[in-house]
Formats: structure tokens, C-alpha cells, sequence
């Protein structure tokens, strides 16, 4: 039997946005998101492997991992065709499943997403790992935001919350040695994103102290790539408004027609 994921349920309709969330978040944080979603379709913020209430989904850790278990959460629950979202290690995760299974996924909206390029700012991510008290994960949150755009308090007492349950904050700690071995991350193959038809889109912040806004560069030309500025890493608790716009927009887009059709129209 397939170990179930959490997702957390909201809104209603024929169109369902599946939101992922980043290294050490959990469902709670699309809160604001989803709020602004739910009037126009049903989102499913799921708590990635090892995160929240999925802490003990076996094999913990790496994207390729979590992007199975999602798609085959998603074929238990037997939804066919999402609208997919993803935020920095939730970026990879997402990735990867529109590579594995194209034909499940009607948009791709990507914020400062993982696997983009090798650059990781592993010392701070391994700190905020290991925050243990509020005070420590607001100074760690800070750190990853923009100037002037900290996280909301509701976010951080969250987390903390969340980092109390046992064994959490030990599975963070190895997840973040594993992702920041030698201050690199691992990367997806850039000859691979051609493959993605449906439409995708890129937002990153342009003060981005976790993964550099410059792993935005060298994109396809059917990506739409959207900089953020003043902003940090954490989009998503940063600017909730216009990330919720910004997937609305992109899940309205149409796909591109296949290769054979674009070389006939030629």
C-alpha cells in the first residue's frame, strides 16, 4: 500500500493547483495563498517528505523521492490533471514530476525553484535547519527575506511549532547536510526544461541570499521568468498577493503545441 502524503484541502472546483512548499516549511505557510485561491479553484498544500505531517514518509530527503511520492499521492486520491506549484526545494520537487509525468501537469509556476544551478548558500540553510527557538528562526527567516519584507509572526511561531515535534528538527538537520554537501546543490539537467510544453513560469527574488537570481539566466524561451524586486528567497510569506496572482495568470496560459505542429505553421 502507497503511505499517504498530507495535503491540506481548500477551496473547490474542476481546476486543482498543487502547491509545494520549500526546505523546512510545511502546508501552514501557503495559508495566505491558498485564501486567495480558494474562490477560483481547489488547492492541495501538501507537506512534503519528512516535513510537518508527512515527518515519517520512508526515504526522507532527496527531491527525486518526493517527486514520487507526490505523484502517486496524487494517483491515490485520483486527481488526473493539477496546475503545479513549487518554491525553492518544493521548485525541484515539482520539476522533476512535470518531467517525470507531463501529461498531469497544466501549468508549471516555479518561485526561486532548487536544481537550477549549483550555487547554495549551504551555512545558512544549515543554520536555519537547526533553529530551535523563535528568536533563532526569526533571525534565520530574515536572513532569507528581502530588506524590509520580513516574514509574518504567524509564519515563524508556525514553524517553531512544528520544529517542537519529535524528531523534526533531527530530520532537517540531516535533509540540509545532504542538500548543501560541499556547498553545492544538485542539478537538473537545463537540456531537459525544452521537454516542458505546458506553460511555465519563473519568479525570482532579486535579493535572493539562498539561491542566486542569476540561476534565472539561460532559460527557454517559452519560460516566462518574472524578477521580484525588493524581494527575498521566501516569496511565498514575502509577497502572498502576487504570488497567488501570478499562478492565476499562468494556469490561464496555453500549452505549447507540439514540435511537428510548429514546424508545419513554419
Amino acid at each position: 500500500m502507497i503511505p499517504l502524503l498530507y495535503a491540506a484541502e481548500r477551496g473547490a472546483g474542476s481546476r486543482t493547483i498543487v502547491l509545494l512548499h520549500g526546505f523546512g516549511g510545511c502546508h501552514d505557510v501557503w495559508g495566505d495563498v491558498s485564501a486567495l485561491l480558494a474562490p477560483f479553484a481547489r488547492t492541495l498544500a501538501y507537506d512534503l517528505p519528512g516535513h510537518g505531517l508527512s515527518l515519517d514518509f520512508p526515504g526522507a530527503g532527496p527531491a527525486k523521492v518526493a517527486a514520487k511520492a507526490v505523484l502517486a499521492d496524487l494517483a491515490a486520491r485520483q486527481v488526473q490533471r493539477i496546475h503545479l506549484v513549487g518554491h525553492s526545494m518544493g521548485g525541484a520537487v515539482a520539476t522533476l514530476m512535470a518531467l517525470a509525468e507531463p501529461e498531469t501537469v497544466a501549468s508549471l509556476t516555479l518561485l526561486a525553484p532548487g536544481g537550477f544551478g549549483p550555487e547554495i548558500n549551504g551555512p545558512l540553510l544549515r543554520r536555519y535547519a537547526s533553529a530551535r527557538d523563535l528568536a533563532e528562526i526569526r533571525a534565520c527567516l530574515a536572513a532569507m527575506s528581502g530588506p524590509g519584507s520580513p516574514s509574518p509572526q504567524h509564519i515563524a511561531d508556525m514553524l517553531c511549532e512544528m520544529r517542537g515535534r519529535p524528531g523534526q528538527l533531527e530530520k532537517f538537520v540531516e535533509i540540509a547536510a545532504a542538500m548543501t554537501r560541499d556547498d553545492r546543490q544538485g542539478v537538473i539537467p537545463r537540456d531537459q526544461f525544452d521537454r516542458l510544453a505546458m506553460p511555465v513560469m519563473v519568479a525570482w527574488g532579486a535579493d535572493d541570499a539562498v539561491l542566486p537570481v542569476t540561476q534565472s539566466e539561460g532559460l527557454p524561451a517559452h519560460f516566462h521568468l518574472h524578477h521580484v524586486l525588493d524581494a527575498g528567497h521566501m516569496l511565498v510569506e514575502e509577497a502572498p498577493d502576487l504570488v497567488a496572482g501570478i499562478i492565476r495568470r499562468n494556469s490561464g496560459r496555453r500549452a505549447r503545441p507540439p514540435r511537428a505542429k510548429l514546424a508545419a505553421a513554419v
